[in-house]
């Protein structure tokens, strides 16, 4: 089985018990070993702990209260979607190439995999965190899945014939390169959401929108750690020159 130690499985506003204690039997049997809960249903999460099968996972699991703390030292972020309804604002990929991707990432870096809640799934602040989606395709007349299951379905193909997810012996080695965490991607999006909103690009009033669009703008640049400190740079100088006193704004510290 190829290893998922780098894979982080992420729910968010999970409600169910059932549902939280079967993705952590998922992940047990598959090998992902990092379970992180953003804003569960209290009473869920607390009996989902006792769940028969996955209790040592579930006790060393982690709890937050937002999901940009959860994912920041992930450098990959990709959410599970059914569609339905939904216009998709990011790239989409189906679950078996999708797999292949993330094989690929996790050989270099943390990646972050994000189920929503069972009632309404992500939400599109939620997605706004996200490089890409993943699709499990199913029946158009019935696309969503149960939570655990597709968690479970998910680990399956990503753990599941490591002989044919191997680097090509052909590809060039990768030197030294380091995808940029959450953390610096972030910052970065920060600093130029204030650069933008100072120099009179982005109107108050229209802050969150610009926020979520320079999210998923940000993330398809898919930046290196040294780019995106170079680039970190570059609008904390703009901030400085945006300055009337001369000083640094707040954000660019």
């Amino acid at each position: 089985m190829f290893s998922l130690e780098n894979l982080c499985v992420v729910l968010v506003q999970a409600r169910n018990p059932l549902n939280i204690g079967a993705a952590a039997r998922a992940m047990s049997n598959f090998g992902a070993r990092q379970l992180r809960v953003v804003n569960p249903y209290a009473p869920a999460y607390r009996e989902a702990r006792s769940a028969v099968g996955a209790a040592d996972l579930l006790a060393h699991s982690q709890q937050f209260g937002a999901l940009a703390p959860a994912i920041a030292d992930c450098s990959l972020i990709v959410g599970t979607t059914a569609i339905g309804h939904r216009e998709v604002q990011h790239p989409l990929h189906l679950l078996a190439p999708g797999a292949r991707k993330i094989r690929n990432h996790l050989r270099k870096g943390r990646v972050a995999l994000l189920f929503g809640s069972e009632k309404r799934g992500l939400s599109n602040e939620d997605l706004s965190h996200c490089h890409w989606l993943l699709h499990i395709p199913a029946r158009k007349e019935h696309r969503s899945m149960n939570l655990g299951q597709a968690v479970a379905v998910c680990l399956y193909e990503l753990a599941r014939d490591s002989t044919h997810s191997k680097p090509s012996e052909h590809t060039p080695p990768v030197r030294g390169e380091k995808p940029a965490t959450l953390e610096t991607i972030h910052r970065v999006s920060e600093v130029l959401l204030e650069a933008i909103e100072r120099s009179g690009y982005v109107k108050p009033r229209g802050g969150r929108t610009a926020e979520e669009k320079l999210r998923r703008m940000i993330r398809r640049f898919q930046l290196q750690e040294a780019d995106a400190q170079v680039f970190l740079g570059m609008l904390r100088k703009i901030l400085w020159k945006l300055d009337s006193t001369g000083q640094p704004a707040k954000a660019a510290h």
